[in-house]
């Protein structure tokens, strides 16, 4: 059975909080797609970090994981 893949490790409210700051959701988000090996995504994250931002804010609102380019 494949693990889930949780946002950033925590629990559900620590994610939360985590996500709702710029500079955390940026640098966790990059670290958790290296952690996939999701390279591509770990650069994009890098220079695209706003859309990142906004995406990674609402999958772990709805979701509490990470799923696109992860």
């Amino acid at each position: 059975m494949a693990a889930k893949k949780k946002s950033y490790g925590f629990d559900r409210i620590i994610n939360l909080i985590l996500a709702i700051i710029p500079i955390t959701n940026i640098i966790l988000g990059i670290v958790k797609r290296v952690q996939f090996k999701s390279y591509i995504g770990a650069i994009l994250n890098f220079f695209l970090a706003p859309v990142f931002y906004v995406v990674d804010l609402i999958t772990v609102i709805l979701n509490d994981e990470i799923w696109l380019l992860a």
